[in-house]
């Protein structure tokens, strides 16, 4: 099944069946799972980074859809308790067992291939980076990197994956005050695709009216009550809310620390291989 772009839609909700192989990419031990849908890369709620970096995953997700970014299809993975018993690791037989009920999944892209700047440039339009870029700034997203840019190639197009780091100040939502909620995103000055991103300052007032209070409200509102806080799920629903709207308001700091950034870049000679590693 194709993944697509576009319009905000609802999250389906589908089964585990079977666990088919972890990815030791990165440190939470994602798995591709074999799901009643088919195959999806799962991200448990028994990892370490525990269940914000769902909600991260979620959020920016549904906000790159809304801003025509390719993101492979979003779902959310009910985990039963017998599952991966069979499993013979006892690291995944504990991140199964603390990971009962519902994870978050993005489709498997059968063929895929990971993102290489020299390599891949080519399947990068100047659109695509700005629209990136200036997401990547908004949720304050400081994993789209040369090392680490979170960036699959399927069917000739880039797809985003990984943004659990995102949204960081939500794990930490007593400290966010209305001056750090507007603060600007200098890490934005190590995203991998600055240098290819066009006018940024044109693309922020297309964003701007795109995310207006109805379509963030509808992507807060697909967030399950189990990823959120027992009892509150509301109330954390409306935190979220408040931050992304407060965020978004103009004029935005972090679109204009963007565009400096990108002039900086451009300023700059051509990076060395041996630097991006």
């Amino acid at each position: 099944m194709p993944s697509h772009t576009g319009a905000v839609t609802s999250l389906p909700r589908v089964s585990a069946t079977r666990y088919v192989q972890p990815l030791r990419e990165g440190g939470s031990l994602p798995a591709v799972v074999e799901t009643s849908d088919g195959l999806y890369v799962v991200k448990f709620r028994g990892a370490g980074q525990g269940t914000r970096a769902l909600v991260a995953e979620l959020i920016v997700g549904l906000l790159a859809q809304a801003l025509d970014l390719p993101v492979p299809d979003l779902a959310l993975v009910d985990v039963p308790p017998p599952f991966g018993r069979s499993e013979p690791d006892p690291e995944i037989q504990d991140l199964l067992q603390a990971s009962h009920g519902v994870n978050v999944g993005v489709r498997y892209l059968d063929g895929a291939f990971n993102f290489d700047a020299k390599a891949a440039a080519e399947f990068v339009t100047r659109d695509f980076a700005t629209r990136l870029v200036w997401l990547d700034a908004f949720v304050t997203n400081p994993d789209r990197t040369h090392r680490n840019p979170n960036l699959l190639i399927w069917q000739r197009r880039p797809w985003l994956i990984d943004h659990g780091a995102a949204l960081y100040a939500h794990h930490d939502w007593e400290s966010v005050d209305a001056e750090r909620t507007r603060t600007p995103f200098p890490l934005i000055r190590d995203h991998v695709l600055l240098g290819q991103s066009g006018d940024l300052a044109a693309f922020d007032t297309l964003a701007g009216a795109r995310l207006g209070e109805e379509t963030l409200r509808t992507i807060v509102d697909a967030l399950p009550d189990e990823l959120l806080a027992p009892g509150g799920a509301a109330d954390e629903r409306e935190r979220y809310l408040r931050y992304l709207l407060a965020r978004l308001a103009p004029p935005r700091a972090f679109t204009a620390e963007a565009v400096k950034a990108r002039e900086r870049r451009l300023r700059e000679p051509p990076r060395a291989l041996g630097a991006r590693r």
